[in-house]
């Protein structure tokens, strides 16, 4: 019996087999010491992340994020639909988690609330998965999306400079919000609540100016080491996690500078064993009946941005992924959702497949999901035996390390990427980081979601062909031609898609979008991804038709309208 896959290499002139990696035990004795490496590399990356994502979460103690990652690791890895993508806690979610939290009163009692947001969120997003609705992130217009990340990465720099700047929490408060002690009718600002995003922006000079210097010069260095690695391009430095080099040398600052006897500077975790013989399920969900509006809003916020960013990342990576495996988003979705009921019910922050991470495994020659499974094992080990050295990092390099996780999300090069798309996709894209940054995030992508349909009936699109696809396929022998008549929108292409997907394999086909009045950027780029994959399975895509039309702007993959 045959037990290699192979799939065609189309960049010679003869079609060659390249064997794809073997999955499952196969997979695991055929690919240890290249799995076993890359694990051990991400494992590198995650443990700083994983913590600095559990402390800026707002959850009582990092550790947890570190167990997120662990869950991640060792089950989801068995179950989901990806090979390549590793699972833990995502810098994207920090502001809906450190939110929710904060929503609840913040604390242990926040902590408790949220863990009931997480694990109800996690039930639905298994539901998701079942319902085999892994392709609803292709509903969303792609300048919304990025719009949403890059207002995720502006929330996580403003949330970390305090910390890089080793501000002391009483600074972070809103003296508005305190309470008054009627004992003594002064305002009792311990109990005033933090600043949100507005209110950090507005009092950032004041906030910044409370700065401690020896945490400030650990905060710069680290800073400019995650930003130095950034521009290294290729040579022994580039295979060095940036992180790992973070941590070495930030630790070693912080011995320097004793900045144990300042209060909050270093990581406190204790032993796992210890915390999680004291309680291993710490889920409470007396936010149903205590505040049911609060806990609705964010279990939608926890449930559709982890998963949408989750599938998103599945996507990219199988992009990047060397045999063009195609994932199961549907499955992979299920198996996140039972890592995060897993993670909710003893006390982490959410799961996604997390792009830095998923993309740094590809790059250190990962083959299979044993790579997730043995960076969630290295982290097991780190937890058990390397304590002591976990508790002399300081949180001013975990900030360092977020604020890059949060300008990689809203890089110049993103507004730059954008505006190149066209005006009206920049348009959205500032609107949407605007809304989700002074409101919410599902208020945000809303808003982009209804400005882009505006924009695209402003263009010719007709009110009828919104959210449905009107198309046609004809079959003649080897040659299938998908003619659209209707408008290609981000709205109505889920229904182009279960029918261009449904095509047999190794045809000859050409999608012909010349009826069309407006193809707009996110239908055109997903028909870009189709031709991508139908050809990786040996058949061709001509995308035809759309070249006759005026482009909004510069890319390939700019909005189209009939002229």
């Amino acid at each position: 019996m045959e037990t290699t896959q192979t799939i065609t290499n189309k960049t010679t002139t003869m079609a060659t087999k390249q064997e794809i990696p073997l999955d499952g035990i196969a997979g695991l004795k055929q690919n240890l010491m290249a799995d076993l490496t890359s694990g051990f590399m991400v494992f590198l990356l995650a443990l700083p992340l994983s913590l600095g994502i559990g402390k800026a979460s707002g959850i009582p103690n990092p550790i947890f994020g570190v167990v997120t990652a662990i869950i991640g690791g060792l089950i989801v890895s068995l179950l989901s639909g990806s090979r390549l993508t590793i699972k833990g806690p995502a810098a994207g979610l920090i502001p809906i988690i450190s939110g929710c939290v904060a929503a609840f009163g913040g604390g242990e009692q926040g902590w408790h609330l949220a863990l009931g947001c997480i694990v109800v969120a996690s039930l639905l997003q298994i539901v998701f998965g079942l319902l085999k609705m892994g392709n609803f992130a292709d509903f969303f217009p792609g300048a919304a999306i990025h719009g949403m990340l890059a207002s995720i990465g502006v929330m996580i720099i403003i949330k970390q400079l305090p910390i890089l700047f080793g501000v002391n929490g009483k600074f972070l408060k809103d003296a508005a919000t305190a309470p008054i002690d009627p004992t003594t009718g002064v305002a009792d600002l311990t109990k005033a609540k933090g600043y949100d995003i507005v209110g950090l922006v507005k009092h950032m000079p004041d906030i910044l100016s409370n700065y401690d210097k020896n945490i400030l010069i650990i905060g710069l260095i680290s800073l400019a080491i995650v930003f130095g690695f950034s521009f290294i391009k290729s040579g022994f430095l580039k295979k060095i996690p940036a992180p790992l080099v973070v941590i070495v040398i930030a630790i070693s600052l912080g011995i320097s500078f004793v900045i144990k006897d300042t209060p909050g500077a270093l990581v406190k975790t204790g032993k796992i064993t210890d915390i999680l013989s004291q309680s291993f399920i710490n889920v409470s969900f007396d936010g149903i009946t205590s505040n049911p509006g609060v806990f609705i809003k964010w279990v939608i916020f926890i449930a559709l941005v982890g998963s949408l960013e989750s599938l998103l990342t599945v996507k990219a990576i199988d992009g990047l992924d060397p045999w063009k495996r195609k994932s199961n988003a549907n499955k992979d979705l299920t198996g996140v959702g039972v890592g995060n009921v897993l993670t909710g019910m003893i006390g982490g922050s959410p799961m996604i497949a997390e792009v830095v991470r998923s993309s740094a495994n590809v790059g250190f020659g990962a083959k299979t999901r044993w790579a997730n499974f043995f960076h969630g094992l290295f982290l097991l080990v780190a937890l058990l035996v390397a304590v002591p050295i976990i508790e002399v990092i300081p949180y001013s390099a975990l900030a360092a390390l977020l604020i890059f996780a949060g300008y990689r999300l809203a890089s110049p090069k993103e507004f730059k990427h954008m505006f190149h798309l066209g005006l009206d996709q920049f348009v959205v894209f500032v609107v949407t980081i605007l809304v989700c940054a002074g409101d919410d995030l599902l208020m945000g992508v809303a808003t982009g979601i209804v400005l882009e349909l505006i924009l695209n009936i402003a263009s010719g699109a007709g009110v009828g062909n919104l959210f449905k696809s009107r198309s046609e396929i004809n079959t003649n022998g080897n040659k299938v031609i998908v003619k659209v008549s209707g408008d290609a929108l981000f709205s109505n292409y889920l229904g182009l898609k279960k029918k261009i997907y449904a095509i047999e394999k190794g045809k000859l086909v050409t999608v012909d979008l010349s009826a069309c009045k407006v193809v707009d950027h996110t239908s055109l780029q997903s028909l870009k991804e189709f031709k991508t994959q139908y050809e990786n399975d040996g058949g061709s895509v001509n995308l035809t038709g759309y070249e006759l039309h005026s482009s909004k702007g510069h890319d390939e993959t700019s909005t189209r309208v009939k002229k």
